[in-house]
């Protein structure tokens, strides 16, 4: 009898099998269907692109993926030192997500220059390439977590999503304990050092500043009440079960919000006038460049720029030129999204660092 890693290890490894290649049957099925219709019912040509896909995935299969998996498993040579980004997301968007975006673009490249609208592959490209995409992630994201009983890698109620403060010690001033301190001393007029409940040095450095509030104006304020950094909250009473968090539920949620702009912007793609159109060309380009991000570790600082500047400032772009050109063929909260996020990183990234902005007193 298998025991339960061996049979969790082995669903995740065929399901992440199947993620790679149905999405390219399919779609080089839908596409073989589409030369034949364009070439005049030639069943040749139908069965010669079938059995390119069929080369193609027993190829890739054989020399990448399975010897892959294996250093990956058995934690050989290098791959065990790889810890910022992940060796499986990128060969599956290299092996599995740019060939059926370029089986896409070559569809509307096909009917274009022959003047022909046949097949859009409306439903294709989110409901199939982006849910396999997607199922990836997620089997990467949870694969150190048991699937039955407690979580043991990603419980939530301990992840702090902020600075907590857990001690508060209220004082007189600043300027109050400096005098104190020099009294006991007599001599020594250095900045005292930070402990654990005692002031930080970056607040015992408005000593003697006209117009700064004191310490004990400022600890209790530090934490907004409603804030994500104030405590966490829980209850135990008939209705405790409302208040219980578990990580592996919230890696389905986050997985699925994390990829709900790349998705917006594939459905774009699938839309007659686009598709049909040459901005089908940077559409899917910028699509598939931000699908990028799923190489970096979800918990990797990278993240918040790799963000930026593969999807936000990209799509942007892109969005508002389509929206010039076809109309409001999108939403507008994405394009607002897109902008919100690149300028308000750029603020507290690189504008809040400016020498103006150091001042205290401000804001």
């Amino acid at each position: 009898m298998p025991s339960g890693k061996t049979v969790k290890l082995i669903l995740y490894e065929v399901l992440q099998f199947a993620a790679l290649i149905v999405p390219i049957f399919v779609l080089m099925e839908r596409f073989a269907g589409l030369i034949c219709d364009v070439r005049g019912r030639d069943v040749t040509t139908y069965w010669l692109v079938v059995a390119a896909a069929i080369a193609y995935v027993t190829s890739v299969v054989l020399l990448v993926w399975v010897p892959l998996k294996y250093l990956i498993l058995k934690r050989r040579r290098f791959i065990s030192e790889i810890t910022q980004w992940r060796p499986t997301a990128l060969a599956y968007l290299i092996l599995c997500t740019l060939p059926c975006f370029a089986i896409l673009i070559a569809s509307s490249k096909v009917q274009v220059d022959r003047g022909l609208r046949l097949d859009h592959f409306a439903e294709l490209p989110v409901s199939l390439v982006l849910v396999s995409l997607i199922c990836v992630d997620i089997i990467e994201r949870i694969r150190p977590c048991r699937l039955i009983g407690q979580s043991d890698s990603l419980d939530s109620d301990f992840d702090t999503l902020g600075p907590v403060l857990t001690q508060l010690e209220q004082v007189t001033t600043v300027t109050g304990q400096l005098h104190a301190d020099e009294g006991q001393s007599g001599s020594t007029r250095g900045r005292p050092e930070a402990s654990n409940g005692g002031t930080s040095g970056r607040w015992q450095d408005l000593a003697g500043s006209p117009g700064r509030s004191t310490l004990g104006s400022r600890v209790p304020n530090a934490a907004y009440l409603y804030s994500s950094s104030s405590r966490r909250r829980s209850y135990s009473g008939p209705l405790g079960f409302l208040w219980r968090r578990d990580g592996r539920s919230q890696v389905f949620v986050e997985s699925f919000l994390f990829w709900l702009d790349t998705a917006e912007m594939v459905r774009v793609a699938g839309e007659p006038s686009i598709f049909y159109s040459a901005w089908v060309f940077p559409v899917y380009i910028l699509a598939f460049t931000s699908t990028l991000r799923m190489v970096v570790t979800p918990n990797n600082p990278l993240l918040s720029s790799a963000g930026v500047a593969l999807q936000d400032l990209p799509f942007f772009i892109v969005r508002v030129s389509l929206i010039a050109v076809f109309g409001y063929v999108t939403p507008v909260l994405y394009p607002l999204k897109n902008v919100l996020v690149s300028l308000t990183f750029i603020y507290f990234t690189f504008v809040v660092k400016l020498r103006i902005f150091r001042r205290q007193s401000m804001f």
